[in-house]
């Protein structure tokens, strides 16, 4: 296994963010630290990193364990100063062109028995404080990947049908296995996945449509597409052009919806690990955009401190479309983690729109508005996609496209 991850490692940099000769790069930020059980493979990121050309490695160490004591004890102003103090410090390293790995590993537990209130008011201190950074980050200005890797807590969710001592290492053996790590040459299958992606999004841009109506059990939901709008996959491109990959695994083409063109009703189908509080039975209605109702089988403060978190968190950012047949849906795990849940299922996106129009990275905030895209703190993800998930589109000619059906496209591409 020690080799596959050290595959692993040089996958996320030379794949993930594509460290260049000269470039900095940063593993851990915002509320994604590097947490004591990556010490071994944040090494191995950093001698990938090294041997790329890397100029500088900086890791920003954190631990549940203090987060949790800190914000059920600690002082919430002097925790907001220090999310100030690492923002200082990672707009510097932006500032130098630097490359931002962040793992993902968050235990679903882990703020069970807090006040949400405080879990909410610092969350928020955090994304606040990185707020102009990820506006840079999520329009492309930066190199920037997200991946996994386990910790204890986190296979204790996932893995617990085996023995405690098991979980980890069946954990990294389903990680390894979705990111396509364990194949003879990870960077190549990844090449050609990507490829695949990227032809997947040309056939639903060719099609003109204006509106994706999506309908299964607990779903009726229209969506209107803006002006210029465009699917893609997670390989982009910083503005001197060279490419990187936002998500590994990912699995997911996904575009941006009209901000008020939404309307009907939505519920989810897996739970939602969000920031260390779990979501479950999410359930929206829209009218023109805007989230009018919202309720949660299990989670209603945690998804309601989401939804109410400023104007722009009522409305949608992303629609993402995402077979059954992917796989980490084969997997035939519920990994309680979005960045592999969501590569699992179709999902939609509470909150901040990445500008996926036509000239859309280069627009002002002020001209979101004008071209339909949503300006928000929160970006959520949640899973919609089931068995009898079907979508249609709408084109400019009134004409009904399958899209979905019984949760898998409705037609397979040569």
């Amino acid at each position: 296994m020690d080799d596959l991850i050290r595959k692993y490692a040089e996958l996320a940099v030379r794949v993930g963010v594509n460290v260049q000769p000269g470039q900095p790069l940063v593993i851990g930020f915002g509320l994604r630290q590097v947490l004591p059980e990556h010490i071994a493979f944040a090494r191995q990121l950093t001698e990938a990193a090294y041997a790329a050309g890397s100029s500088y490695v900086h890791v920003e160490w954190g631990d549940e364990a203090w987060s949790r004591e800190t914000l059920k004890h600690g002082s919430l102003a002097l925790l907001d100063q220090r999310a100030a103090w690492h923002a200082q410090w990672i707009e510097k390293l932006a500032a130098e062109q630097a490359a931002f790995i962040a793992i993902s590993a968050t235990d679903p537990s882990l703020y069970d028995g807090i006040a949400s209130d405080r879990v909410h008011q610092y969350n928020s201190a955090v994304a606040n404080e990185l707020r102009a950074f990820n506006q840079k980050r999520t329009n492309d200005e930066y190199a920037w990947t997200i991946l996994a890797a386990p910790t204890q807590a986190w296979a204790n969710w996932v893995e617990r049908h085996l023995p405690e001592r098991e979980r980890v290492a069946a954990l990294w053996d389903d990680i390894l296995f979705c990111t396509r790590a364990t194949a003879d040459d990870p960077v190549a299958e990844w090449k050609a996945h990507l490829h695949a992606l990227s032809a997947r999004s040309a056939w639903l841009n060719e099609l003109n449509i204006t509106k994706f109506h999506y309908r299964s059990a607990g779903t009726d939901l229209e969506i209107a597409m803006p002006n210029g709008y465009y699917f893609t996959a997670a390989q982009h491109k910083t503005p001197s052009g060279v490419p990187f990959t936002a998500n590994i695994p990912t699995e997911e083409v996904y575009s941006v919806p009209k901000r008020t063109g939404v309307n009907g009703y939505v519920t989810s189908t897996m739970p939602l690990n969000h920031q260390g509080s779990l979501i479950e039975g999410i359930f929206l209605r829209f009218v023109n955009g805007r989230i009018v109702e919202y309720r949660a089988s299990k989670g209603q403060d945690a998804l309601a401190k989401i939804v109410e978190s400023d104007e722009g968190s009522h409305y949608l950012g992303e629609i993402a479309l995402v077979p059954k047949s992917s796989p980490i849906a084969k997997r035939g795990r519920l990994f309680y983690n979005t960045l592999f849940d969501e590569n699992a299922s179709c999902h939609l996106a509470i909150g901040e729109s990445y500008p996926l129009i036509e000239g859309g990275h280069l627009l002002s905030r002020s001209e979101w508005a004008a071209n339909d895209l949503n300006e928000s703190v929160k970006h959520v993800d949640f899973m919609i996609g089931s068995n009898d998930l079907s979508i249609d589109g709408v084109d400019r000619e009134g004409r009904v496209i399958p899209i979905f059906r019984d949760g898998t496209w409705a037609n397979e591409l040569r």
